[in-house]
């Protein structure tokens, strides 16, 4: 089957809030540890002399700092939402600040749900910048249009924030089906924003990138063509520009996974998956040079393991309170069958493809 999404309505609760048996990370890899798929993960890695996975580097420390959002997309990953109260302590957030003080990371790329609503965004990304570091926000647009966060554009812009922002389509239906009724109108508005103050003009380099998930269980086209084609038809279409357009395959856990199983599309999709792996997208994937923090402090591989509970491995530092970058750096990175989504095709990060 290859059908899509309903719209999907913003007022629905997450599947924590209405108790959900995939609500529970165990019960979400056991439903992919039942699927008969020919190979694991590590068997497709080990026959590339890729197992065990190692780091290359740590050059982004990525904060998950909560999963309230304001709204609730039908393929979220993060089970983010209204409902939900998972939320930074201001402590956390500084043990975070105070890792990066001890360690020359690069970059600090923030996350949630939506991290706006975090009491302690602004803060967070203040000492983050006043570090000399390179600080990503990952925005779902619509937060923007809210009353206390209306003028985060310019604090973004004043502390030089990269931008990724996720939008579905250049197109209003495919946006709205996935993210909900009007977010495609709103996002628009919170783009042309942007671009008065300089985001994505090219100039400035207040960087604007734009990320889009497919809609239905398909994996993205390739991300080349499409940018060209989204920086053509959203200048056309809206007069919007943006630096970069990043592709990103579902992720067959949490909502996505319940939707894949809602429709009869999981066994399918999981071996479009394990099929169209690819060596090459597996030498970039992002675990190799990311530690994910959650909102609790507890360190990950990256944000999806965050979201399944598997922890660093055991030899490893589990909490950023007692962040080791040399220890960090010499663990071996945790992977299940979600992994797939991660290498198929030219492969999927928190930066796009990874070819």
């Amino acid at each position: 089957m290859s059908s899509t999404p309903q719209t999907y309505n913003l007022a629905r609760r997450s599947l924590h809030a209405r108790r959900l048996p995939l609500a529970n990370a165990g019960r979400q890899l056991m439903k992919l540890g039942e699927l008969r798929m020919g190979k694991d993960f590590q068997q497709a890695l080990a026959s590339e002399g890729l197992w065990p996975l190692q780091p290359t580097s740590i050059d982004v420390l990525q904060i998950n700092v909560g999963k309230l959002c304001n709204q609730t997309c039908r393929h979220c990953h993060v089970d983010a939402g209204p409902d939900r109260t998972e939320v930074m302590s201001r402590e956390t957030a500084e043990e975070c600040v105070a890792a990066l003080r001890r360690n020359a990371i690069p970059s600090v790329d923030i996350t949630g749900g939506a991290p706006e609503l975090n009491p302690n965004f602004r803060w967070l990304v203040e000492q983050c910048s006043s570090l000399g570091r390179h600080v990503i926000n990952r925005c779902n647009l619509t937060i923007l249009e809210t009353g206390p966060h209306r003028d985060l554009p310019e604090f973004f812009a004043k502390h030089r924030v990269e931008l990724v922002c996720s939008l579905p389509h250049y197109q209003p239906t495919c946006t709205d089906v996935q993210r909900g009724d009007g977010v495609f109108e709103k996002s628009i508005r919170v783009l042309r924003r942007l671009n008065e103050l300089g985001y994505g003009d090219g100039r400035s380099g207040l960087r604007l990138v734009l990320v889009t998930n497919p809609v239905g269980a398909v994996l993205p086209a390739p991300q080349t063509s499409l940018e060209t084609e989204w920086k053509r038809e959203l200048k056309r279409l809206h007069d919007v520009s943006f630096d970069a357009l990043y592709t990103i395959t579902n992720m067959p856990i949490s909502r996505y996974l319940d939707w894949l199983l809602e429709t009869g599309n999981l066994e399918g999709y999981m071996r479009r998956l394990v099929e169209s792996f690819n060596p090459q997208a597996a030498h970039g994937v992002m675990c190799r040079n990311t530690i994910s923090v959650g909102w609790d402090g507890r360190l990950y591989d990256c944000d999806f393991n965050q979201m399944l509970d598997i922890a660093v491995s055991d030899d490893a530092v589990g909490h950023v309170r007692d962040f080791d970058l040399a220890a960090l750096q010499a663990r071996t990175i945790q992977t299940n069958r979600h992994c797939f989504g991660c290498t198929a095709g030219t492969g999927s990060s928190c930066t796009g493809k990874t070819l």
